[in-house]
């Protein structure tokens, strides 16, 4: 049993909350924060979370499904929640989902979620084996399912999209061209 769970971690054991106050430095012209602002956070969050759980530094290798569904504004308390929700064998998906509490409205808001794809690396940068997971609850299990379905539908368009690309015919799809209002002028 001891040898075991030396293999596998829980995803309790590596979930993160990152908290920070959303200061005027932060803020486009617009007044909201930017976008590249909470993408960083959200890096750092899933960075943390992936080294935990790997017990090794980790990067970042893709981001999947980054969508502001609401603003953030200067002086709001954002929490970004991170918990593995998937590991392969030297790669993990972050699951991160990002609320903006306002103190002055008592409000608080879901403003995106996201999905952060991170491998582990060794003393040499080589890619490096990951503990597995225990899954605790029925959510964790859904959210396993759920990026076991994500990954496998990413990888259905990654080939659907190579094999559209290797068959283009610009003179064929002129019309894609005028529909979309973009003019073609090939020398």
């Amino acid at each position: 049993m001891e040898q075991m769970l030396t293999n596998y971690r829980p995803v309790s054991y590596s979930q993160i909350t990152l908290t920070e106050l959303m200061v005027p430095a932060y803020a486009n012209f617009g007044g909201k924060i930017h976008g590249g602002i909470l993408l960083s956070l959200m890096d750092k969050v899933a960075y943390a979370c992936a080294h935990k759980h790997a017990g090794n530094y980790c990067v970042t290798v893709s981001v999947n499904r980054v969508e502001f569904l609401e603003p953030v504004e200067v002086g709001e308390m954002v929490s970004m929640l991170a918990s593995v929700n998937y590991v392969g064998r030297t790669s993990m998906v972050v699951g991160i989902k990002v609320i903006a509490e306002n103190f002055k409205t008592n409000t608080v808001k879901h403003t995106n979620s996201s999905y952060f794809t991170m491998v582990a690396k060794d003393e040499e940068g080589q890619p490096t084996p990951v503990p597995g997971l225990i899954l605790e609850n029925a959510i964790q299990a859904r959210r396993f399912l759920k990026t076991l379905k994500l990954k496998e539908l990413r990888d259905r368009l990654k080939n659907d999209l190579e094999a559209a690309e290797a068959n283009l015919d610009l003179e064929a799809h002129r019309e894609w061209f005028v529909r979309e209002r973009c003019q073609l002028r090939l020398a």
